[in-house]
């Protein structure tokens, strides 16, 4: 045996010994991986090991490829070596009334969550962004009126290399029995690989399991369940099992499916009402845990059981954004009505709500999820671009609410790489930032099209999803 492999060996002993590491410890002693297999990447927290995608771009420089996705959606595309994976849902032009006239169990906004709306056309917005609420220009509120045409909810299958198309695979073909906000889109989860097939979910319209020929596997029909604003939440593969969370204005669930069959390993009800939570993945003490956001508790489960763990209450409404880790510590955040941020120390059970660290009422997220980078704790201010660093120990702010001028809405996640963040906006700019304790702009790089969704990275290529397009982003 090599010097460096036994070094290594008992290295990696001493760790797992100490009872005390996380999953993002297990990844970083590990090779590093060049694929982004998941929303928010190979760690689910957004950081990416090696790689080196570039400072600048335009339209007219260092586009690798650009491919037109037909249809709508904000899904992260997934990557695995050359195959990119991307969901969209696409109008087949059949219109008949809708399957729904509004789903049960919503409720008005008051006149002041009304009164901050802002209505947005082609990328373009007015007045102050919305916090979640606001009538539309038709159909019953929340800016969604009834769908009346019939989508197909399709994968797509990308060479990484051209950008070429290779396959598209359409699960169910329906009209969605609810609206959806108009920042939403029928197709706004984003898929999951392990390396050998793709898990595409559409909220109620099913979940589909592919191999990476495009041949179907399995498929799992849902229930059609009522969630304000439409459904968003993404699911998640852990080893045999993959997690999905279903908050809505019924019975809410996590469950288990078997990832080669379908089949269900187990349920747990959820105290919960409507919610896009994504869970994380965290291991400790030789148990792997699902830590999933709410708004009356945040809760974690053995994800080998479904068996609740712990959970600490203290987020405001609508939870969307994923928790961040380190080897210690739990941070989540919420940003809809009652603004809050969390920092927690893990290694409690039941009722961990005394474990609270600090707690924080200014600035914190809507939609994109936080940045734990190193020892800096990033995060947006609702959907805007007002960024936010705090030591992610004591939760003192290095620098609060400061504006990134030339960016405009954020729905999109941070992603950090090379001692960068790439952020990207609706207006289709995207901000490098240098990571720093200090608000420090490395570059603005501004495309055509809105962006919704979060970037992805592949060594160093970076990959920008807007409203029409799939952009590949490489040095030239």
């Amino acid at each position: 045996m090599k010097t460096s492999d036994l070094c290594h060996r008992v290295l990696l002993k001493s760790v797992l010994s100490s009872g005390i590491v996380s999953l993002l410890t297990l990844n970083a002693l590990a090779e590093p991986s060049k694929n982004w297999p998941q929303m928010r990447g190979p760690h689910g927290n957004g950081l990416y090991d090696a790689g080196n995608p570039p400072l600048k771009w335009s339209e007219g420089n260092n586009i690798k490829w650009k491919m037109k996705i037909p249809g709508q959606g904000h899904a992260t595309p997934i990557i695995w070596e050359d195959r990119i994976f991307v969901l969209s849902a696409v109008k087949t032009g059949k219109v008949s009334e809708p399957v729904e006239s509004a789903p049960a169990g919503v409720e008005e906004p008051n006149r002041s969550i009304q009164g901050n709306d802002r209505q947005r056309s082609g990328g373009q917005q007015r007045g102050r962004r919305s916090r979640g609420g606001g009538r539309g220009r038709g159909g019953f509120g929340f800016g969604m009126s009834a769908p009346k045409e019939e989508h197909r909810f399709i994968t797509y299958c990308l060479d990484r290399e051209s950008g070429k198309i290779l396959w598209e695979k359409s699960g169910e073909k329906r009209i969605p029995h609810q609206g959806i906000h108009r920042t939403n889109s029928f197709s706004s989860g984003s898929p999951v690989t392990d390396g050998e097939r793709v898990y595409s979910w559409f909220g109620s319209a099913g979940v589909n399991c592919y191999d990476f020929n495009g041949n179907i596997v399995w498929n799992k029909p849902m229930e059609n369940v009522s969630v304000i604003f439409g459904e968003g939440a993404s699911p998640v593969l852990h080893e045999d099992k993959l997690l999905i969370v279903r908050d809505h204005n019924g019975q809410s669930v996590i469950y288990a499916l078997d990832k080669k069959t379908g089949k269900e390993l187990w349920k747990q009800e959820r105290n919960e009402g409507s919610g896009w939570a994504t869970p994380y993945i965290i291991e400790r003490n030789g148990i792997s845990e699902a830590v999933v956001s709410g708004a009356k508790a945040v809760r974690s489960y053995n994800i080998n059981t479904g068996e609740l763990l712990w959970q600490f209450s203290g987020l405001g409404s609508n939870p969307i954004p994923m928790p961040v880790s380190d080897e210690n510590h739990l941070f989540v955040m919420s940003g809809h009505r009652n603004a809050t941020g969390l920092g927690i120390e893990l290694g409690g059970s039941g009722d961990i709500s005394s474990s609270i660290l600090w707690k924080t009422t200014r600035g914190t997220p809507y939609v994109p999820s936080p940045l734990l980078y190193d020892n800096l704790l990033f995060f947006c201010q609702r959907n805007d671009a007002i960024l936010t660093c705090l030591d992610p120990i004591s939760g003192n702010p290095h620098f609060s609410q400061k504006r990134i001028e030339g960016l405009s809405g954020v729905y999109a996640s941070p992603v950090g790489v090379k001692n960068r963040i790439y952020l990207p906006s609706q207006n289709g700019t995207t901000v490098v930032l240098e990571k720093s304790t200090q608000l420090k702009v490395l570059a603005l790089n501004k495309l055509d099209n809105p962006i919704d969704a979060s970037p992805a990275i592949y060594g160093d290529e970076l990959f920008l999803r807007t409203h029409e397009y799939l952009y590949c982003i490489a040095e030239k």
